[in-house]
């Protein structure tokens, strides 16, 4: 069935879901060096109420699920979620986005349980760089997870990058000629406020900075969409059996088209990533609410998604990007 649409006709098709604000790393822009007050455990939604809530969602007409977190690889059993959401009908695409650390030794419980793909976020190709912009993370485990997702046929592998000035801007032209030597597909994105990135304030870096510094490897022409809902403009090199995404939510936000509704850990619906409305889906899940009752809530949430982000007027959102999933 088709999808619900918002006030502005934007059809709505597409659920993230955070099923934990817990991490294994501390990147920069994501996290503070001392770590967040968590969620309590009884504060984050478990499998079956996210099953509800999803099963919902896909009755209103949303057909695709990605699930993030945090880190959703630390929350135990996550292959249990991905088969639970799998016998949903009406669900035809659940994905998942990662560091990548965890992801070799559970690529193909991953798989076998119905996940059809991963997003890695991986922001440098240098062992100690890497190290320094997650606060301790081990690029050796990464490459291992992204292997492991090949093999077991978790594709395309989408790598995202945010790209930071001064930070790892050094490094666009190396992760642009993987899409050539490997075919890999990356994807480069801004940088966006959020509390609890003070450690990269002023790294801002334009994605038409990015296409500038790759117009000296070769002609990018326009590529297909790979696999997914994102908002990735795609281009290639000639020749590349990779894929150059470029996502700019704040030079060129494509608030236009975006297909999305976001669920936290703590069970609030966000109608917009770079807002910070929300509503309490938990209390109506915990309260008894029957279907119909959610449905409701969630199509005022649909309605009340903003025509785009205010990140113009110097907004910086007050959840911390671990708390929300991205």
């Amino acid at each position: 069935m088709p999808g619900p649409h918002d006030l502005f006709n934007r059809p709505i098709n597409y659920l993230r879901i955070s099923v934990t604000d817990r991490c294994n790393l501390r990147c920069v822009y994501c996290m503070p060096p001392q770590g967040i007050a968590l969620f309590p455990r009884g504060g984050l939604l478990s499998y079956e109420e996210i099953t509800r809530i999803v099963r919902v969602a896909a009755e209103l007409g949303i057909s695709k699920i990605r699930l993030t977190g945090g880190e959703p690889l630390v929350r135990e059993g996550l292959p249990k979620l991905v088969a639970m959401i799998k016998t949903v009908p009406g669900i035809d695409d659940i994905s998942l986005t990662t560091n990548g650390v965890y992801l070799g030794e559970l690529a193909r419980s991953l798989k076998d349980a119905g996940l059809r793909r991963v997003n890695i976020s991986l922001d440098s190709l240098d062992a100690e760089k890497y190290k320094n912009v997650t606060r301790g993370g081990d690029l050796g485990a990464v490459f291992r997870g992204i292997e492991a997702a090949q093999e077991v046929g978790l594709t395309p592998v989408k790598v995202n990058v945010v790209v930071m000035g001064g930070i790892n801007d050094d490094e666009i032209e190396r992760f642009a000629r993987l899409t050539v030597t490997e075919g890999w597909h990356v994807r480069f994105i801004e940088l966006m406020p959020f509390v609890g990135d003070e450690g990269v304030r002023g790294k801002f870096f334009p994605i038409s900075e990015v296409r500038g510094r790759l117009g000296q490897l070769g002609e990018l022409e326009a590529a297909a969409s790979v696999a997914g809902n994102g908002p990735a403009r795609y281009y290639r090199f000639v020749g590349a059996s990779g894929t150059i995404g470029f996502i700019s939510p704040v030079s060129d936000h494509f608030c236009f088209s975006c297909n999305r509704l976001r669920l936290t850990a703590d069970g609030k619906l966000r109608p917009c990533l770079l807002s910070d409305d929300e509503i309490d889906l938990r209390r109506h899940l915990r309260s008894g609410a029957d279907g119909e009752t959610l449905k409701r809530v969630m199509r005022e949430a649909i309605k009340s998604k903003p025509r785009k982000h205010r990140l113009d007027q110097d907004l910086v959102l007050q959840r911390p990007m671990t708390k929300l999933g991205g």
